[in-house]
């Protein structure tokens, strides 16, 4: 394994396309400063404990309770099913998450650089566009749940109806403070996260008490259980929030030393996001049984006004704003680290204003012109999915021969991007990687069906049963493993 180095640097006449020929250092202050440059060891005083709340945190979402209805809603699942579709997919999601976040500490760089090692410099733009596309969209759904929280609030405290131009104002104003928070960096993220995990915890439990002694349970276990294939779709729709986080898990990890624990981070990832999507799932799932209507709802978050008491739906409502604000910040933070692999000669935290900007622009589209938010989410969160799941399979089965042949990440290699570079490959592109990726990403879209197309080969078992993003990871992991191993270049 090449040592680390302290800063990028040009060799040969290399160009690096870093925004300055020397990394930013790591501030100990508020505000990180550091880009896309590898993490020098000397920097790397994060502790695994500090990813729990960061994925709890991840997590702090209504949707959650919204996905959790639909499960009984729309898939007819009872109790039983919702429980174990809600384990299964923190499961699945989260423990890719967790094991691909590995290879941020041994390479010390946001995911969207490691993987210029799997796809080679210039390849790795190609999925690096569509993984930005997609979180574009990921950004815009949350923006806008955040605003929808935020007018409810207003109209529970305030009697003010929600209308045009206080949508408008809503938006920006969420949008304009995850910015705010994003662009500080992680410490400034770690903090919040840790106070969020705290708040949210508190109010969340104190509504599971109230449901505990208001809901009428007998109507919650006498209902009949739904399909299998109903639970299997299931568990693929509450998984894909989780599986768009897999390709920023390294970014989260980068700044843990070599020393730390794989097992631990996997176990950190899990169970952080675990304590918040199963109990938040289940609480929607109960909910629904109550109210059935609240799945169709013009809005993810004003049901709660119905079913709370205004004294515990405002308090948990605004939980719940600032648990969204941060989910934005976080992929914010990692967007921007995209954006800077992509081109944009940006320090970070100016690269996320690209993403504030498509987040509001989109947010607006969604509030004022969709007309229905529940269909755009699901449909969303099936292409978000397979569009993620291409890139997974074959940066894993890289991951594992790296960790077969003891071979990680070269820090200077990463940050060069000349034909000098150990990872140009042919041209810039190394060639397993990329077919296995565009022949599983489109392999993955023939089995989807969502409310935009049908794939032509979504009547299968594989599409019936929403597994397109397992047979998305599936044929990329596949055929990048039975392809040729890559070889690197030599310095």
């Amino acid at each position: 394994m090449a040592p680390t180095t302290d800063s990028a640097v040009r060799k040969d006449g290399a160009l690096l396309d870093d925004v300055s020929t020397t990394a930013a250092a790591d501030s100990e202050g508020a505000i990180e400063t550091r880009g896309i440059e590898p993490v020098p060891d000397h920097e790397r005083h994060g502790r695994v404990r500090e990813l729990f709340p960061t994925w709890v945190a991840a997590n702090i979402s209504v949707l959650l309770l919204t996905m959790g209805a639909a499960l009984v809603v729309f898939n007819k699942l009872n109790f039983w099913q919702v429980l174990i579709v809600a384990g299964c997919a923190a499961l699945a999601s989260f423990g890719m998450v967790g094991v691909l976040s590995v290879s941020g500490k041994w390479g010390g760089a946001p995911g969207a650089m490691l993987s210029r090692a799997t796809f080679g410099v210039r390849g790795n733009l190609f999925p690096g566009a569509i993984l930005w596309v997609a979180r574009f969209g990921w950004e815009t759904i949350n923006a806008v749940t955040g605003a929808y929280a935020v007018l409810t609030v207003l109209d529970l405290l305030f009697g003010i109806k929600s209308n045009s131009v206080l949508i408008v104002i809503t938006l920006f104003v969420f949008v304009a403070c995850t910015f705010l928070v994003s662009g500080m960096g992680r410490k400034a993220l770690n903090v919040c996260n840790k106070w969020s995990t705290y708040l949210f915890g508190v109010f969340s439990v104190l509504v599971l008490g109230y449901l505990v002694v208001h809901i009428k349970w007998h109507d919650v276990f006498s209902k009949p259980a739904g399909s299998t294939a109903m639970m299997i779709a299931g568990i693929g729709t509450i998984a894909a929030g989780g599986i768009s986080w897999v390709p920023t898990g390294p970014d989260f990890a980068r700044y843990l030393p070599h020393s730390a624990s794989g097992k631990k981070i996997v176990g950190a990832t899990v169970s952080g996001a675990g304590v918040v999507m199963v109990p938040m799932v289940l609480m929607g799932a109960v909910m629904a049984v109550a109210a059935p209507g609240l799945a169709e709802a013009p809005d993810p978050v004003s049901f709660l006004g119905d079913i709370l008491p205004t004294w515990l739906a405002v308090p948990y409502l605004i939980t719940a704003i600032v648990g969204m604000l941060l989910i934005n910040s976080l992929s914010m933070y990692s967007a921007g680290f995209t954006a800077q692999t992509m081109g944009v000669k940006l320090p970070r935290a100016m690269a996320v204003s690209i993403n504030a900007a498509i987040s509001l622009v989109g947010g607006l589209m969604l509030m004022l012109v969709a007309k229905s938010f529940l269909s755009s989410f699901i449909t969303f969160l099936i292409l978000l999915a397979v569009s993620f799941s291409a890139w997974i399979g074959v940066y894993a089965v890289d991951m594992a021969r790296r960790r077969v042949r003891a071979v990680r990440y070269d820090a200077e290699g990463l940050m060069d991007t000349s034909p000098s570079s150990r990872y140009w490959y042919a041209g810039g592109f190394c060639w397993q990687a990329m077919t296995a990726w565009a022949v599983a990403l489109i392999a993955g879209l023939c089995f989807t069906q969502c409310a935009w197309f049908s794939g032509p080969l979504s009547g299968t078992f594989v599409g019936k049963y929403g597994l397109g993003w397992a047979a998305t990871i599936a044929i990329s992991a596949v055929l990048m493993a039975v392809l040729p191993t890559p070889r690197e270049q030599e310095k």
